[in-house]
């Protein structure tokens, strides 16, 4: 059976930064890719990065590049998000997700984020 948790979300202000966590069980059924979605009020959930458990090797939207960086601890089965310098416009539900047969199988229930000025 495989769970993602998410954690770490809250309230902050423009320019602060928030990590957040991804708890992975059941690992073995999915592949390596672990990714990482936001859906903001009123839009279609996005892509903002995703990262490979074996090798580390990460990819990352256009809008979070250089500001957004994504880890993790395979002791821990973690997953992180570390967003700095945060915008108003980066407030969301964000969402870890699984990858399975080739498509973002297994979910989260996500962590809302919510920037202030």
């Amino acid at each position: 059976q495989v769970e993602l948790v998410e954690s770490g979300g809250g309230l902050v202000h423009t320019g602060d930064s928030l990590r957040l966590s991804c708890q992975v069980s059941g690992r073995a059924f999915i592949s390596d890719l672990v990714g990482w979605f936001r859906q903001a009020p009123g839009k279609e959930r996005e892509f903002v990065g995703r990262i490979s458990l074996s090798t580390a090797d990460t990819s990352y939207s256009d809008s979070v590049k250089g500001r957004f960086t994504i880890s993790r601890d395979n002791a821990r089965d973690t997953v992180y998000l570390q967003m700095n310098s945060l915008k108003i416009e980066n407030t969301a539900v964000y969402y870890c997700a699984g990858l399975a047969g080739g498509q973002y199988l297994y979910w989260g229930r996500g962590t809302q984020v919510t920037v202030s000025s």
